[in-house]
């Protein structure tokens, strides 16, 4: 079965100024502490080699958050064309950079500003990756551009995942590749409790069962759509999270669009 949109369940311009909230303190004051894990810490743990993070601003990779490791889900050639949708500081969009080379080119989108001016700053002199303002919803990317798409914890946080899935595909080129890292649940979230902002902002109320998120993947138009659960990011994080009691795990998503 498909999944209907969830924005009707919650009020989506409320539930986008608390996400912004919460992530213009992840980009302006990384150490505080969160629910869920971040900056090297956070990358040691989803198994970026270090190699990938040499040379990015250490204030960038301090400001990092995520789910997974997109990179792990299949290899980025040099001189292709990658959309990192919800780029937050810019780590994987500049590590994204780095593998396309100098004859790809990368584009972040991500819909806070404090993040995309932190992702702006960390890129400075890079000139083949860019960011820009801009939702999942209404990526601002040409049709057919992109040969890759890549999302690292994202796509749990958008209320209208058929619209975002449906904007990955438009910007992808046939043939092209989707590598998402986000959430699976182990149990649904129940329908009355998708209207508490803070279980989407904890990353909880807007995740899906494995076969749920794959069968909306499916309907948005993918196919060879594989999801991998990964493991439990939330576990030590500094604040406590309820992720533990809907057996939340990191998970891979990757798909062609046809």
């Amino acid at each position: 079965m498909t999944h209907a949109p969830t924005q009707g369940l919650v009020n989506t311009e409320a539930l986008r100024a608390a996400i912004r909230d919460e992530y213009e303190a992840v980009a302006s004051e990384p150490s505080r502490g969160f629910h869920f894990h971040t900056g090297r810490p956070l990358a040691n743990l989803l198994g970026y080699p270090d190699e990938l993070l040499d040379g990015i601003p250490e204030d960038a990779i301090a400001s990092m958050a995520g789910t997974g490791n997109p990179f792990a889900l299949g290899p980025v050639a040099a001189g292709e064309r990658v959309v990192d949708c919800g780029s937050g500081a810019g780590v994987d969009s500049l590590v994204a950079g780095r593998l396309v080379g100098p004859d790809g080119r990368v584009i972040g989108v991500d819909m806070t500003p404090a993040m995309v001016e932190k992702a702006r700053s960390a890129a400075a002199g890079v000139v083949n990756v860019e960011f820009r303002a801009g939702y999942l919803e209404a990526l601002p990317i040409d049709d057919g551009w992109a040969d890759l798409v890549i999302s690292n914890g994202v796509l749990n946080l958008v209320p209208d995942k058929p619209a975002a899935l449906a904007e990955m595909r438009r910007v992808l080129r046939p043939g092209g590749r989707l590598q998402l890292a986000d959430i699976v649940l182990g149990r649904p979230v129940a329908e009355g409790s998708k209207v508490d902002v803070s279980l989407w902002t904890g990353c909880i109320a807007g995740g899906l069962p494995r076969e749920e998120l794959a069968a909306l993947v499916t309907a948005a138009g993918f196919v060879d759509v594989e999801i991998r659960p990964g493991m439990d990011v939330f576990a030590g994080a500094p604040q406590h999270s309820n992720a533990a009691a809907y057996g939340t795990l990191g998970a891979g998503i990757r798909a062609i669009r046809p």
